[in-house]
């Protein structure tokens, strides 16, 4: 089978520029005009190929006293057209003394600003020829970013109440020209010579590893790394900290250090041990040696994403990197693994193999997700991180079954554009589809193909094949002979294949109808809309998989056009497709098809794997939001739960039928919500009595730890009055302890949850916030504090989340979320979010994925028209400079008119008064 290169076919390189021609200077009255009213010579967003950088040669000297920096940047550069213009990157900060270094000697030049564009031209009075190499100079000041990207100030606050002070870079997308002067495209890759100036009571940490140090004047310090490889602007990093570390090396011999704040470098040793292990699993899977003689993990008090991949030196929330072994909970556990697994995983795909622009984000962010689940599920089996990764699915299918959804690879240009790639659809469907080809092709060849594609194109850029000039690439087209029943067709184009899921926006539904043995087969769009000319034109080739009730081998079919015909050896009882939900598709069950599948969960639920059942629960609801499927018909699938053990399936039955819940909550329907509290059975109970013996424990495995802790919660929430009952009693003990008594770390989140309902509580649950060290015990007050009922308590939340010093800022957007799903604060969550926008989009950036979350999430549950006036009025009033060209808003919009219509259809059935109610009432 031709199947190593799958991935060279899929993602080629990036050829080297012919050269891009600088506009026609003649053509003046059609430029942008600068800064000093000349006109700039270049009038796009992207930076002409004319020239590009060589190698960075940087020093920075920031100040954590007045919070500003200074620097000198020396490129050198490297000219493919004759040019006299030099068109690079530089965001709100002063350049100065620009010389141009030539053999012929030094020189100035003339610098023109365009701000809107981020842009400086440096322009010289002569030619600069090309094949040659030239270097500039460029000195810069600007302030300490109070945002969380670009280089930013962060700081703590020690046990003792004093505020310490540092500074840390995140330049990933745009970011970097707000640091130093540069090409600020990931496919300008450079090579690096930092040095970085500080006060000896500080250290500083960068890509490489430190090679001297020498005195200044004035008693400051400068300290010299190392040369980087090869990269882009994107990935370089610096901090400057009073941090200290502790450190390891890997088999391969490269060291190993993680980076804390002084009084939580005792959280770090998980992370450490984590890190070595994943960074050897990855050498060995890849078959590359890691690159860079170090790798270090910093843990920054503030710091806006989850992490950050910059090669060397990868950064982190503290929440995603510090694990107290003794209070930190089995999902803590998961959480850190996992992200330490993703940045580990970027050193390859992104760092090493990088994208030549952002449209095709999801080459580096699709393959570093499913990469975490690939190396967990080798690395560290016993965390069972094969239960979670379906979830990842659900989420991208949220997203993709909306009309506003893009495809994998979408063409951006803009910053705000570039932001709102860093969604659901560039890392966990990009994750689901590459788990799709792996599952069809089979894990070994698809590791093949992962291992030429990252050597065939080390320390180059990639893009997604999209256009004919590149056919000539087609003596890489993947050919293998399909499984046995697969198709008529002897051998199949994998790159047919994928394009057909990177080039088109959302995902297919499969109608499936069994009549004796023939199984017809047809394929739509699956639209959450009431306008069916937006799924015409779509067509997927489907690597469909099912199952029978005759036999649980595993079966293939490639379903290449809209309608196909499959046959069976022998009529079956039941057919299910999407075996484990390895596809990104959905299946709706024709005829009789779900009414097999109804009495196969009634009556043998354990023939199906519990993915196959959390998938089954999943499209059986999705189909009654586009009227597939009635709602009865869900509701008497979703009986089966109180037999439940799996982890997805638990969650997944709950998490489609809570949101049924909330919309009627949102529309103030007391009297349903009441019913919800007196019913006397429920599934739900059920569940909590069969699976949790060991309730108030933190025995078993990591999923059966996470789920325990799940159920725990959602019963308290929901009253269950003897989790109430001991939830209560065991927060009593821990506050007349003074916080001292050792809970079982699994079931302090529902015991803080029930703490926090009275002001005595509250207040006491937040005073041991403010003085905690532990990262994940202050998680779990911070959502307790944000669940509570008390309407007082959750203003007094988002303010101290506004103001930043108890609560950190970063918290805010989670803090806004948590309390939008409370009943009793999702109108103030909602308030806050137009009363604050303008100082949340500067704060938090404008398409970044923190605002979208923010928004999506504040209004999702909103189901009333009136409801959609005014999120409509307000968005409505907002310019393109504040966000209205922002697709989270387009988003809101369609998910509340989805709601609109879901509640307008369904809610006047009977039996969601009585079987909804009957699952989750306590």
């Amino acid at each position: 089978m031709l199947v190593a290169p799958v991935l060279l076919l899929l993602l080629v390189p990036f050829p080297p520029s012919s050269g891009a021609q600088l506009p026609n200077q003649g053509q003046a009255k059609d430029l942008p005009i600068a800064t000093n009213g000349q006109p700039f010579p270049w009038d796009r967003m992207r930076l002409p190929k004319t020239i590009s950088p060589l190698h960075y040669d940087l020093t920075i000297h920031p100040n954590l006293t007045t919070l500003d920096f200074t620097g000198v940047a020396r490129i050198e550069l490297d000219v493919h057209e004759d040019t006299s213009i030099i068109i690079l990157h530089a965001k709100q900060m002063q350049i100065s003394n620009v010389l141009l270094l030539a053999p012929e000697g030094i020189r100035p030049l003339h610098v023109l600003e365009y701000p809107h564009f981020h842009q400086l031209a440096l322009l010289s009075d002569s030619v600069l020829t090309k094949g040659r190499k030239y270097e500039v100079q460029l000195e810069f000041a600007a302030n300490l970013s109070d945002s969380y990207h670009g280089f930013y100030k962060s700081s703590y606050r020690t046990s003792s109440g004093e505020v310490r002070v540092m500074a840390s870079t995140q330049f990933e997308a745009t970011f970097a020209r707000a640091a130093f002067p540069c090409f600020d495209e990931p496919a300008f890759k450079a090579n690096f010579t930092i040095r970085i100036i500080r006060e000896p009571r500080h250290i500083a940490i960068s890509n490489m590893p430190k090679v001297k140090t020498v005195e200044l004047p004035g008693g400051l310090l400068e300290d010299h790394f190392d040369t980087t490889i090869k990269m882009s602007t994107y990935l370089v990093a610096y901090i400057v900290s009073d941090f200290l570390s502790v450190s390891k090396t890997t088999q391969h011999g490269v060291k190993i250090s993680v980076y804390a704040v002084p009084e939580k470098i005792n959280q770090t040793a998980y992370a450490l041990d984590a890190a070595v292990k994943l960074l050897d699993f990855y050498d060995n899977y890849y078959d590359i040696p890691y690159q860079l003689p170090k790798h270090d993990l910093a843990a920054i008090p503030d710091f806006q994403a989850g992490a950050m991949e910059n090669w060397g030196l990868s950064t982190y929330r503290e929440t995603g990197l510090l694990f107290d072994p003794d209070r930190s909970s089995a999902s803590d556990k998961l959480g850190i693994t996992k992200v330490i697994a993703h940045e580990l995983a970027h050193q390859w795909f992104g760092n090493l193999v990088t994208m030549e622009w952002w449209n095709d984000l999801w080459l580096k962010e699709g393959f570093a997700k499913f990469m975490e689940y690939i190396s967990l599920d080798i690395s560290y089996p016993e965390l069972h991180v094969d239960d979670f990764f379906l979830g990842k699915c659900f989420d991208a299918m949220e997203v993709d079954s909306l009309s506003s959804s893009h495809p994998v690879s979408t063409p951006v240009e803009n910053p705000m554009q570039i932001q709102e790639m860093f969604d659901d659809v560039s890392y966990d469907k990009g994750a689901c589809i590459l788990n799709m080809l792996r599952d069809f092709l089979t894990p070994e060849a698809f590791e093949i193909g992962i291992i030429q594609y990252l050597k065939r194109y080390s320390y180059q850029n990639t893009v997604n094949d999209l256009d004919e000039g590149r056919l000539k690439h087609r003596e890489f087209c993947a050919k293998r002979n399909l499984p046995s029943g697969a198709s008529s067709d002897d051998e199949l184009d994998v790159r047919a294949i994928m394009d057909t899921w990177t080039l088109q926006e959302g995902f297919p539904l499969v109608t499936v109808e069994v009549r004796g043995r023939e199984v017809r087969l047809s394929q739509e769009r699956y639209l959450k809309t009431d306008d069916p000319s937006l799924t015409e034109g779509f067509l997927w080739q489907i690597p469909l998989t099912y199952m029978t009730s005759t036999s649980n081998t595993i079966q293939r079919f490639l379903l290449k056009t809209k309608t196909d015909i499959l046959y069976l050896p022998e009529e079956v009882d039941w057919v299910k497709f999407n075996v484990d939900m390895s596809g990104y598709y959905m299946v709706h069950y024709a005829g009789e098809g779900w009414n097999s599948i109804i009495r196969l969960l009634q009556h043998n639920h354990t023939a199906l794997s519990g993915n196959d059942r959390a998938n089954l629960i999943h499209n059986v609801f999705q189909l009654v939001s586009i009227g597939k499927v009635r709602l009865d018909t869900a509701l008497e699938l979703s009986l089966y739960l109180s037999r439940e053990t799996e982890i997805m399936a638990v969650t997944q039955g709950f998490g489609e039928l809570v949101p049924l819940y909330k919309l009627m909550e949102k529309r103030d329907m007391a009297a349903l919500e009441n019913q919800m509290k007196v019913s006397k059975d429920s599934s739900l109970k059920t569940c909590i009595n069969k699976m949790c013996k060991n309730l108030w424990t933190d025995s078993g495995s990591v999923s059966e730890r996470v789920l325990r802790s799940y159920l725990l919660l959602f019963a308290c929430v929901r009253n269950y009055a003897p989790c109430v009952t001991k939830a209560t009693q065991l927060f009593n003990k821990w506050k007349d302890s003074d916080g001292t008594l050792s809970l079982p770390v699994d079931i302090t989140m529902a015991v803080f949850v029930i703490g926090a309902r009275t002001p005595e509580g509250w207040d006491f649950l937040f005073e041991k916030y403010r003085h905690s060290m532990q990262m994940s015990v202050k998680s779990r007050m911070k959502t307790a504090m944000t669940v509570t009922s008390l309407q007082d308590k959750l203003t007094w939340c988002v303010h101290l989340a506004s103001y930043g010093e108890v609560m950190k800022t970063q918290d805010l957007p989670g803090v806004v979320v948590s309390v939008s799903k409370n009943p009793h604060g999702y109108k103030l969550a909602w308030d806050f979010l137009r009363a604050n926008w303008h100082t949340l989009i500067k704060k938090f950036d404008l398409g970044s994925s923190t605002i979208s979350h923010m928004v999506t999430q504040v209004t999702n549950q909103y189901s009333t028209r009136e409801m959609l006036d005014e999120v409509r009025s307000f968005f409505g009033s907002l310019t393109e400079e504040t966000g209205s060209e922002m697709r989270c808003i387009q988003q809101t919009y369609e998910t509340i008119e989805d709601n609109i219509r879901w509640m307008d259809t369904n809610l006047p059935l009977a039996v969601l008064r009585q079987e909804v109610m009957h699952f989750l009432s306590m």
